[in-house]
């Protein structure tokens, strides 16, 4: 069982999550916090596997309640799950050592499989939420967007023909067991291949995979 943690000031959001993860038979939501502040405690008491984390409470929010929780031996993964879309509090979670950021309105079936990949170590994001950070990264270049495609196709021409389709796999948001299945490759093989694109575009983790992916318009 994949245990979760849900964080949300408001209540009948925690109880509308609760009521999508409860349809998983694979999924159990050990306890609920309507504040960051009493994140600690509940880790402590119930030892999830994963925390489902709003953004903005009221005392302690989630940034902050992600930075302590990550501080911790052997944390739970996190996952921000809120309506808000500002770049900053993205790239504030993602620092922070979030696995993941979904929208609230993303639908049911899709919150559930991203707690099920964040659990078997793969990061998540929203779509939208990969196109606000290519937004961002393209405005603090000081390029435009032609330029910086250029460039992206360019680093991009590194990569063998497996890691590079590999590399577009993961661009538009395939797990490694379907990256498997979708291009005829143990598991073993697609891990090594992902190793080997950080290692070869200077990158340090998948998320920078699926922007540089996106900047050369393959994603």
């Amino acid at each position: 069982m994949i245990r979760v943690l849900l964080v949300d000031d408001d209540p009948l959001v925690r109880a509308g999550l609760r009521l999508m993860l409860g349809g998983a038979d694979d999924i159990e939501v050990v306890a609920e916090a309507g504040d960051g502040g009493e994140v600690p405690a509940l880790v402590d008491e119930h030892a999830p596997d994963l925390v489902l984390m709003d953004i903005r409470m009221p005392d302690v929010d989630g940034l902050e309640a992600t930075r302590l929780l990550r501080a911790r031996p052997d944390p739970p993964a996190v996952v921000m799950l809120t309506t808000f879309k500002d770049e900053e509090q993205v790239l504030g979670a993602l620092r922070d050592g979030a696995a993941g950021f979904l929208l609230k309105h993303t639908p049911p079936a899709e919150i559930v499989a991203a707690v099920r990949r964040v659990k078997a170590g793969e990061p998540v994001l929203s779509p939208a939420v990969i196109e606000q950070l290519i937004a961002r990264a393209t405005r603090d270049s000081g390029t435009d967007r032609s330029t910086v495609t250029a460039e992206a196709r360019i680093r991009l021409d590194r990569l063998g023909e497996r890691e590079r389709e590999v590399a577009v796999a993961v661009g538009q948001g395939k797990t490694n067991a379907e990256i498997a299945a979708e291009l005829y490759m143990s598991l073993p093989t697609v891990k090594a291949h992902v190793s080997h694109i950080l290692t070869k575009l200077e990158l340090t983790n998948r998320v920078q995979i699926a922007l540089t992916v996106h900047h050369a318009g393959l994603g």
